[in-house]
């Protein structure tokens, strides 16, 4: 495939997903796909975020000591874990309704300040993610630089911020 190919499915895959997501929470009543008892799958979010936290920064270090093969399996597997885990959410908003968060005061207004930031960078980290990974898988090293100095500080506090919301709303999941 070309590079208009892949940058045009980037592209895409931008927009789907968001777009996805956002249906499926705003959507009327669950669909409740049958037999499935999703109610595990928002620890099992949160564990994967914050796995990938981990190979986020396990991947920097091994590229700040030049072990670039090396970064870049841990870089793959942080976007394999970061598809399961989009699988898994829509998932689980396929077959739910929305949470409500209980907190009161100040702790309802750092829970939402989180919560939207979190969204908000979230939709920002996927084209940065795959543009960051097609420049580096084609060893366009420069480029690839210039991506990962917004990705990876976008993709680590989403990652971050995706077990802060889970263990803040978890007390209010029926």
């Amino acid at each position: 495939m070309t590079e208009k190919i892949y940058l045009r499915l980037i592209t895409t895959v931008s927009i789907i997903i968001p777009v996805a997501v956002a249906v499926l929470i705003f959507k009327p009543e669950p669909i409740k796909l049958v037999g499935m008892d999703v109610s595990v799958l928002p620890a099992f979010h949160a564990l994967i975020n914050g796995t990938v936290a981990l190979l986020l920064i396990v991947a920097l270090l091994l590229i700040k000591n030049g072990k670039i093969v090396l970064h870049k399996s841990v870089m793959i597997l942080a976007l394999i874990l970061s598809t399961i885990f989009l699988v898994s959410y829509v998932i689980y908003h396929a077959n739910t309704q929305p949470t409500s968060f209980g907190g009161e005061g100040i702790i309802r207004f750092v829970y939402y300040f989180v919560l939207i930031s979190h969204i908000a960078l979230a939709t920002t980290v996927i084209p940065l993610a795959l543009l960051s990974l097609f420049r580096g898988l084609k060893m366009e090293v420069e480029k690839h630089k210039k991506l990962v100095k917004w990705a990876w500080p976008i993709w680590f506090y989403v990652s971050i911020t995706g077990v802060v919301v889970y263990l803040m709303i978890s007390p209010y999941y029926h």
